[in-house]
């Protein structure tokens, strides 16, 4: 029993990855409480609480939404409850940080979108056993454009503290590493191009996961307060 909990652990080592994030940015907490990003651990918890339900409703039968034996190990909506609600948080995070009215309009509009965008998909699957694959790839593109507005403010701001120092930036690094991957990796799995190109998929995923959580915890560990701007 050790070794099968051993092994699990192992093939889904980024849940406690996360838990080991909200750890650190809770200890941190008051580098960036008074900032757009104070509901950053929310975020975080609710993310390792989704993936822990999921690995749960799929291994355990203990744990299921549905009495139809044949979709008992589906858990796919509540992870599309939880991207929607992961863009729309980091959306409002970048509409609040720019100083630039022009662009906190324009990530408004992405936040509006965002919501339609992922309505619309409903229409064209069933959101409780399917992911909405579109309503993910369409809204993983608002948000770089998001993020290289946000790099490119901060090229050109002026402060005096370094940007190594600055919480969000290493965010906004680790959001950009993996949201640039993740439709991609999105696009092969919908083009179906085989079991060849398939079985690279899931490494380069939880790679780009782990690339993600070590940005976001060297900026809790290395960032100051002054510098988040």
């Amino acid at each position: 029993m050790l070794n099968e909990l051993f092994q699990h652990l192992i093939a889904h080592f980024y849940i406690p990855l996360y838990l080991l994030t909200w750890i650190i940015a809770v200890y941190r907490y008051r580098r960036y409480f008074d900032t757009p990003l104070k509901y950053l651990p929310m975020v975080i918890i609710y993310t390792f609480f989704t993936e822990l339900l999921g690995y749960f409703i799929k291994y355990s039968n203990e744990f299921q939404f549905f009495s139809d034996d044949r979709f008992a190990w589906h858990n796919v909506i509540i992870y599309n409850i939880y991207q929607l609600v992961f863009f729309l948080f980091f959306f409002e995070v970048y509409r609040k940080t720019t100083k630039k009215p022009l662009e906190k309009k324009w990530i408004f509009y992405g936040s509006v979108s965002c919501v339609l965008i992922y309505l619309i998909n409903t229409f064209f699957c069933n959101p409780l056993h399917d992911q909405l694959t579109y309503a993910h790839i369409v809204v993983s593109l608002i948000l770089i454009a998001v993020l290289v507005l946000y790099f490119k403010e901060k090229r050109t701001e002026e402060n005096q503290q370094p940007l190594r120092y600055n919480l969000l930036f290493w965010v906004s690094m680790g959001l950009f590493a993996f949201y640039t991957l993740f439709p991609v990796i999105l696009t092969m799995y919908k083009l179906n191009l085989g079991i060849t190109v398939n079985v690279y998929l899931r490494p380069i995923l939880l790679g780009s996961i782990v690339l993600q959580y070590s940005c976001f915890i060297i900026g809790l560990l290395i960032g100051k307060r002054k510098a988040f701007r």
